[in-house]
């Protein structure tokens, strides 16, 4: 075969080859637009979502704050004389009854003179006796008998003295409650005003929060709250209000109310803080739709609403969305404001496929 047959029969391959390739890429162009055109022209298959209904509802009025939990009543123990510590009658956490004894500061220095005073009392009252004997026979004065009543009174004003000062060293729980963490240490030197242990009543406890005085007018004594805390999610503190304060704050024209919390298990403590409703008792009429209906948005709150269309003849379920101005939440629902009308069905499930105009189909087995 010649070299100019051997040229001919390798162009002629290569073109056939090239002529295959752009065959095969026209072909699968061809079939790829084939199905972007069935595609665009198919109908988009219905989204299928769970429905609700806008309804009115009867709102009990409530105000929302931030409140503190603190003790009926609580005392920081702390030295009245100095000395040191010679006995420890508690431990730390412990519950207590009034009167009972929890430190004792060395007062073997009054000890003493409270027996030489009662000894001086006593000596004192046999001379008051014996000068009113002198008397009646007339060999004593009034005078001396004055001055032997007056010595008496010396000495048990001494005696009533000693007795106080040993009270004090004598450290006691003025009222029952349960003890904080113990501040001292046997054998340590305590001056007046050291820490020793803080003592605290919790049952019942106080709950204290403060309200804008626009509200005050309806706050009453005997209304009922409730006292949500972190320490303990999903339990509910019920409590009745039990005072206000006699004056408004100047500087924020907020006004103090207090509330008592029968707290029987022990589990508040003061010092605890959390989210408080006051219960005020006004009623009325509000719009609520199913919580899990409402989107949130930066932009806006908004639900989708479902309605009917008739496309080509037939009829069909839409939906458009909707934006609403959302109010407080009350169990599963929440209050609207403006946006939606009683009746409205709106989509509870499935909110995440859907756009405007979008076809779906209503499912209510699925529960939101």
């Amino acid at each position: 075969m010649s070299q100019t047959s051997r040229v001919v029969i390798s162009l002629f391959v290569l073109i056939l080859f090239i002529a295959v390739i752009g065959g095969l890429f026209a072909f699968k162009a061809f079939i790829n637009a084939k199905i972007s055109y069935a595609m665009s022209h198919s109908p988009i298959p219905p989204v299928t979502v769970s429905t609700g209904t806008v309804h009115n509802a009867v709102e009990k009025q409530s105000i929302h704050v931030i409140g503190s939990v603190s003790a009926v009543q609580s005392v920081q123990l702390t030295a009245q004389i100095s000395g040191n510590v010679t006995g420890i009658y508690f431990h730390s956490g412990d519950r207590v009854k009034a009167g009972q004894k929890l430190a004792q500061i060395d007062n073997s220095t009054q000890l003493a003179q409270l027996r030489a005073d009662l000894a001086a009392e006593s000596l004192a009252r046999i001379n008051v006796e014996r000068t009113q004997k002198l008397i009646a026979h007339q060999a004593a004065s009034q005078a001396t008998l004055d001055t032997d009543h007056a010595a008496l009174l010396q000495t048990k004003a001494a005696v009533a003295g000693d007795r106080s000062t040993l009270a004090k060293l004598a450290i006691t729980a003025p009222f029952a409650g349960h003890l904080g963490i113990r501040a001292i240490s046997l054998g340590q030197y305590v001056s007046p005003g050291t820490p020793i242990v803080v003592l605290n009543t919790w049952r019942p406890i106080y709950l204290d929060f403060t309200i804008a005085q626009n509200d005050l007018a309806q706050v009453k004594l005997g209304q009922t709250v409730k006292l949500r805390v972190d320490a303990y999610p999903g339990k509910v503190f019920m409590g009745k209000v039990t005072a206000l304060s006699s004056q408004v704050e100047t500087a924020t024209r907020n006004i103090t109310v207090q509330a008592a919390l029968p707290n029987k298990r022990l589990l508040l403590r003061p010092g605890l803080f959390g989210e408080v409703t006051l219960l005020t008792g006004v009623t009325h009429k509000v719009l609520v739709v199913n919580a899990d209906a409402i989107t949130y948005n930066t932009f806006g709150d908004y639900v989708y609403v479902v309605v009917k269309v008739k496309k080509a003849g037939k009829p069909e379920l839409q939906v458009r969305s909707a934006l609403v101005k959302t109010g407080p939440r009350q169990g599963n629902d929440v209050a609207i404001f403006s946006g939606l009308k009683p009746g409205t069905v709106v989509v509870t499930q499935g909110q995440v496929k859907l756009r405007p105009g979008a076809v779906v189909v209503v499912n209510n087995q699925i529960k939101p």
